[in-house]
């Protein structure tokens, strides 16, 4: 029999930690510290049901039928909305709806990156995206915005676009000053380049006042907004993922072309699940549940925090994190091999994620990243310490 096509030569170029820490969860005991999850705890169970209930029976033709391709109009006009402040005007030809943040990043590569094309990017770098532009094969520029000594044009020249995630970096939690925010529109005007801003956290300051948006920063006052920034934000930390529900807000040449882009990936958005979203932030639930989040998730920061200094302090270096869902830790010793600690650390009952995964070249194998959100104190405190023993272990 004639041999069948091989793979595509990407496929072997790929992780498998996300499908290890997603897996973690089936493993008895283990507690898992190495997702980006929220806590069910907090999701608005009986007002979701009651809002997907009258989402059916008042709007059947919009809720159980295909939908237009940008999305709902009704969504579209609220994000519009939502978002617009200060020189900001948009409209919704600025929005675009889509199945979850992640979609709006495949969009944008489909639609900016060409094969080996060039991107500029934080650095490191949410593994998510990386491994969403990993069929294109491209390369990457780094940005560590905590420098300030970056030639930021430089970076951004010639590269098909720039990504950042300003509001607590997934994988770092590092918050962008509002300065370095300013160089960042800058430069993507100096030279051209389309600057994606993936907000997920944006919701979740937990000390002191948010921080302006890049697009915010790089709107000039026109209607609708036509500038360089491509934002993104999702439901998934304010709601519940399971929505699958984003936005894309961009120019509106942008919108259209990620519009095609998408027409070709699902065709829609649900219908169902944008309707509840629409519903959740017009009467205020949205709003509503923002508080008790923010308190939770503050409290299991400091617990986190609080256990690292008392196991962790004389293994790693970290900075305490103002929002966000992670704790980003480098090991002292610059010999240890954190895709190793992992491996150990399983074996101990704890789930981490190495730094590995969050360079585009897999070559940063000192770090760790740690999540705070989905699990209660004693869980944290309990982790930890055997994160502290497996460490240890390593010798």
């Amino acid at each position: 029999m004639p041999q069948r096509p091989a793979f595509a030569p990407w496929l072997d170029d790929t992780n498998d930690v996300t499908a290890t820490f997603l897996a973690a969860g089936q493993i008895p005991g283990l507690i898992n510290l190495g997702g980006g999850l929220p806590d069910p705890c907090v999701w608005p169970v009986a007002e979701m049901a009651e809002l997907a209930s009258r989402a059916v029976t008042d709007h059947a033709a919009e809720t159980l039928a295909y939908t237009p391709v940008t999305g709902i109009p009704d969504l579209r006009d609220l994000i519009a909305a939502r978002f617009s402040e200060g020189d900001l005007h948009l409209t919704r030809d600025n929005v675009l709806i889509v199945a979850g943040g992640s979609q709006g990043l495949a969009l944008t590569g489909n639609v900016l990156l060409e094969y080996g094309g060039r991107i500029t990017s934080q650095s490191p770098a949410y593994l998510g995206a990386l491994d969403t532009w990993r069929p294109q094969q491209p390369e990457y520029r780094h940005m560590r915005l905590e420098r300030n000594d970056l030639d930021l044009p430089a970076l951004m020249k010639d590269a098909q676009f720039a990504y950042t995630v300003p509001n607590f970096s997934n994988p770092t939690g590092r918050l962008v000053p509002t300065d370095i925010r300013h160089r960042l529109v800058e430069a993507a005007e100096q030279t051209g380049t389309w600057l994606i801003e993936d907000d997920p956290y944006g919701t979740l300051y937990y000390d002191g006042p948010p921080l302006p948006r890049l697009i915010t920063l790089s709107a000039k006052g026109e209607t609708p907004y036509n500038g360089p920034v491509i934002y993104m934000g999702t439901v998934s930390k304010e709601l519940a993922p399971g929505l699958r529900i984003g936005w894309v807000i961009a120019a509106p040449n942008m919108i259209k072309a990620l519009a095609t882009a998408k027409q070709s990936a699902d065709m829609c958005t649900s219908g169902l699940c944008q309707r509840m979203t629409h519903d959740a932030f017009a009467t205020g639930l949205a709003d509503r549940m923002l508080p008790g989040v923010i308190e939770l998730y503050r409290t299991r920061r400091d617990a986190l925090l609080a256990a690292m200094d008392t196991h962790l302090s004389d293994l790693f270096d970290w900075e305490k994190p103002s929002g966000g869902m992670f704790v980003w830790a480098t090991a002292r010793d610059a010999s240890l091999d954190t895709n190793a600690l992992m491996e150990v650390g399983l074996d101990h009952g704890v789930c981490i994620s190495p730094s590995s995964v969050f360079d585009p070249e897999g070559r940063d194998h000192r770090s760790i990243r740690i999540n705070f959100t989905l699990n209660p104190p004693d869980k944290l405190t309990e982790g930890i310490a055997r994160l502290a023993k497996a460490t240890r272990a390593m010798g």
